[in-house]
């Protein structure tokens, strides 16, 4: 039988390929989002600020893939974009739970562990454990959020799964990754990290499909790229930029410094696209 997928921020740069993969991968897809795109399929156009729009877009799903949020810092006043990300997940969320949906996977954020590291990491790579540490509104929405999801998901007994995205690229932008390998400074913000949006898609199917004992009531992984968007290797980039960070482990030459070994391990996550195959390193 085929599952009805609801997926929230279906025109947004995450939501189309979320939404062209699940259907590529035989799932059945409601999309909807608060801007529809002409041209591009129907989308049922809902405001999840509002409870009632909330419980109509997920009304007939078995699970949603939840991405839609301000989604990032900047984009609007911080308590504009505090109060409607916090508004807009727990809408979802407590709908989802009182029409006994079978899983919830949302966009968390890698700003939940730090960035833009201005403060340098503890330690590297970064993983799951380098949290709580926002910096600005955005990031503490997604942290008071995951803390939401984990009370939604024991009352409900519904698993949440919290997705905490790296920078998401289109391929049509990775032409401009050499513009930053000069400088480490630029991208520093971030570790080098990115996540391309064909994996982000990737992700969120296998954390719908994965084992209930796999991701626990609520849970949360890092997804980004296996590697950095730098020329350089990972161990050197990190030297320099932040001399005092230890690095935990042997990374490889240019191997990710956010952590992905728990969304391989529980997920069955395994990165299938990077920059280098698309423009010369």
């Amino acid at each position: 039988m085929t599952r009805r997928i609801c997926v929230t921020g279906a025109s947004g740069q995450a939501g189309r390929a979320v939404v062209r993969d699940l259907r590529e991968h035989g799932y059945d897809v409601a999309a909807t989002d608060i801007v529809t795109r002409p041209g591009e399929d129907e989308a049922l156009r809902a405001d999840l600020t509002d409870y009632g729009q909330a419980v109509e877009a997920v009304s007939g799903a078995d699970a949603v893939v939840h991405l839609a949020n301000i989604p990032a810092p900047g984009l609007a006043t911080p308590a504009a974009t505090f109060n409607a990300n916090m508004t807009m997940n727990f809408n979802v969320f407590h709908a989802a739970a009182n029409l006994k949906l079978s899983r919830v996977v949302w966009a968390s954020s890698e700003t939940t562990l730090g960035l833009p590291f201005d403060v340098p990491p503890r330690y590297a790579p970064v993983d799951e454990d380098h949290y709580p540490v926002p910096t600005s509104t955005y990031a503490l929405s997604k942290v008071a959020s995951e803390t939401v999801a984990g009370q939604i998901a024991q009352w409900s007994g519904i698993p949440f799964v919290a997705l905490r995205f790296s920078n998401i690229m289109e391929p049509a932008w990775y032409a401009e990754f050499p513009s930053f390998w000069d400088d480490p400074l630029l991208r520093k913000w971030n570790l080098w990290g990115y996540i391309d949006q064909r994996d982000v898609a990737q992700s969120c199917r296998l954390a719908l499909e994965a084992d209930a004992s796999a991701v626990g009531p609520a849970s949360s992984f890092i997804i980004a790229a296996a590697d950095t968007v730098m020329n350089r290797p990972s161990a050197d980039l990190l030297a320099e930029v932040f001399p005092g960070v230890e690095l935990t482990r042997d990374v490889g030459k240019f191997g990710t410094l956010l952590a992905i070994d728990r969304a391989r391990q529980c997920l069955g996550f395994k990165p299938e696209h990077s920059w280098r195959d698309h423009i010369g390193g």
